[in-house]
């Protein structure tokens, strides 16, 4: 066994290719035992064993720098890099982040979980180089699902005019998280097709050098390759062809499914933890939407399945025109939208609310400032979305509430979310926004609400010397909060479920200046610049005194959503408490 003496890529460079093949393998073995018993990006990783040995194996790590766009398939590279421990041994599987981290290794370079990133990254790092007259390769490891993000394509396009050595290698495994789409893809086919020799070559075009191997899982081949390009003086795309999901056929066979998932076992691929079978309100209302409306279409950024558009049900509505997957490039998804919408159009655009952040210009100004009544999702939002600090949700009330012309609704269950849908996809005054928690609950009585009234909040329980405003999800916690109180002081205060973000209900909050003498506003995402600082700013200049609520100001990580709520007092008891202290300070 070769790889319990891997400490550092120092120690790979010892090994012949014979034992590097044999080194690759017992990596994809540790590789497996930390994905099937505590889950993570499979796909991806499993696909790159064979080329890290080879990178660690060539280059010098950390003079030369490895950038991972994504880093989905950084576990290799963790494993040959003093940290197999966290793969090997289940008492360490939490040692490491699924990303790449500095504060883990020197050999990571940077904090990445945002896709499209790694060739700007690395153009940046080599001008860094350039600027000390210091010297080193420079790596962009880049994978062909991701070179359809706007922020590659401007990196490649740089990368053409820059004259100093710089190492793009395109990691082709003709996948993205779903299947590709757009127009380069067919150029990567054709020039697996052909060797690399196709006359009709995206990276020349950029005036970038160019090379092609067709085997990625072939040591040798490998190594050759960047041994040619170590040092080279000038910028150079390797396109090297791979296998998504390399080594476990279903994996290989069922590439969508086994990008990311939870433990499994490895004889079958089957869970090791049955997944409950939920309602998705999401496809649900698309669903009814799409088979009702001719001219409604659906359109996404790479993430179908957030929308419940699995692979063997999207394909009808792909046929229909009525679902368009753009690939990772969430800004011409919302420009399109736009189009769409300004032109007769019924459109519904939606993804997951940490790839909302490289929307913002076209949100402002491509649909807010032209007013196009699009529909749009933002999914799992807030504390109970993602929990890594690179994919965190934590500021969508932010980004989109103060977008002049943009209606911002905030469901509080699925009764509400249906009838916002609704009213969404059949008016034509405005952009809509919903942001769709992971954990709607049901409440068995439908929602009958006029949303065209804008900023009309609703009273959930009228009380009085105490208002508590409580931004969707948490509207449960703040009528228990409310009924913990009346329990242990017999005050019945009132419970606000605000339902608009984007505005205030002035008359309702005038009116709660009559009965009322404390606000309390919880959200569920970082208090800084929330909702609850608008109601906190429009009392201002009266008596009213006002509490925010949510999540502090910090790249949160690896949370327990209800812990963190609780550590900023955002919990039944400590709200309880805050209400029943002043109750005993007025009386």
């Amino acid at each position: 066994m070769y790889l319990e003496n891997i400490n550092s890529p120092e120690d790979i460079k010892k090994l012949n290719i014979k034992e590097l093949k044999v080194l690759a393998d017992e990596t994809r073995a540790a590789l497996i035992n930390k994905i099937s018993n505590a889950g993570g990006h499979s796909g991806p990783n499993l696909g790159m064993v064979e080329m890290t040995v080879a990178l660690h194996y060539v280059f010098d790590s950390p003079k030369d720098k490895f950038v991972f766009d994504v880093s989905h398939q950084c576990y290799p590279h963790k494993i040959l890099t003093g940290r197999k421990e966290a793969f090997l041994d289940s008492e360490h599987f939490g040692d490491v982040t699924g990303y790449t981290n500095p504060l883990e290794s020197k050999h990571d370079i940077f904090t990445v979980g945002h896709t499209s990133t790694s060739v700007s990254l690395a153009l940046g790092l080599a001008k860094g180089r350039d600027l000390q007259q210091s010297k080193g390769n420079i790596i962009a490891i880049i994978g062909d699902g991701s070179l359809s993000g706007g922020e590659a394509l401007e990196g490649v396009d740089y990368a053409g005019e820059y004259d100093k050595n710089l190492i793009i290698i395109l990691n082709d495994n003709d996948q993205s998280i779903a299947e590709n789409h757009g127009g380069m893809y067919k150029t990567l086919k054709e020039l697996r097709e052909t060797g690399g020799s196709a006359s009709n070559n995206i990276f020349k075009s950029f005036g970038l050098d160019y090379r092609y191997l067709d085997n990625g899982h072939d040591v040798q081949s490998l190594v050759e390759m960047f041994k040619s390009v170590k040092d080279i003086d000038h910028p150079i795309v390797l396109h090297i062809h791979t296998i998504k999901g390399k080594g476990l056929p279903y994996a290989e066979q069922d590439r969508e499914s086994w990008h990311a998932g939870g433990p499994f076992n490895v004889e079958d691929g089957s869970p090791k933890v049955k997944v409950q079978e939920v309602d998705d309100p999401v496809f649900d209302s698309i669903k009814e939407l799409l088979d009702t409306n001719p001219k409604a279409v659906v359109i996404n950024a790479s993430t179908p399945m957030g929308l419940g558009m699995v692979k063997g049900v999207r394909e009808e509505y792909v046929k229909r025109g009525q679902f368009i997957d753009v690939g990772i490039a969430e800004e011409n998804m919302v420009a399109m939208s736009s189009g769409v919408a300004k032109n007769g159009g019924t459109v519904v655009f939606g993804t997951f609310a940490p790839f909302f952040q490289r929307t913002y210009d076209q949100i402002s100004h491509d649909l807010c400032l032209n007013d196009s009544p699009a529909t749009m999702l933002v999914l799992q939002p807030g504390v109970y979305g993602m929990n890594s600090n690179t994919h965190i949700g934590l500021c969508d009330i932010q980004m989109f509430a103060h977008i002049p012309n943009l209606i911002y609704l905030a469901p509080a269950n699925k009764e509400e979310y249906f009838q916002m849908f609704k009213f969404a996809t059949t008016q034509k005054e405005h952009p809509v926004g919903i942001r769709v928690p992971a954990n709607m609950a049901e409440t068995g009585v439908e929602d009958t609400t006029d949303y065209s009234k804008y900023n009309k909040n609703k009273v959930e329980k009228k009380g009085s010397q105490v208002v508590l405003f409580a931004v969707g999800v948490l509207i449960p916690l703040a009528m228990k909060a409310a009924q913990k109180v009346k329990e242990e002081t017999g005050l019945d205060i009132t419970v606000v479920n605000p339902r608009f973000l984007t505005g205030l209900d002035e008359e309702l909050l005038n009116e709660l200046k009559k009965e009322h003498q404390l606000v309390i506003t919880i959200e569920d995402g970082e208090v800084m610049g929330g909702y609850g600082q608008n109601i906190a700013s429009f009392y201002g200049n009266s008596d009213m005194r006002v509490l925010n609520y949510g999540i502090s100001k910090a790249f949160h990580t690896d949370f327990d959503p209800d812990e963190l709520l609780k550590e900023n007092g955002v919990s039944v008891e400590n709200i309880s408490n805050v209400i029943k202290e002043f109750v005993k300070q007025c009386n």
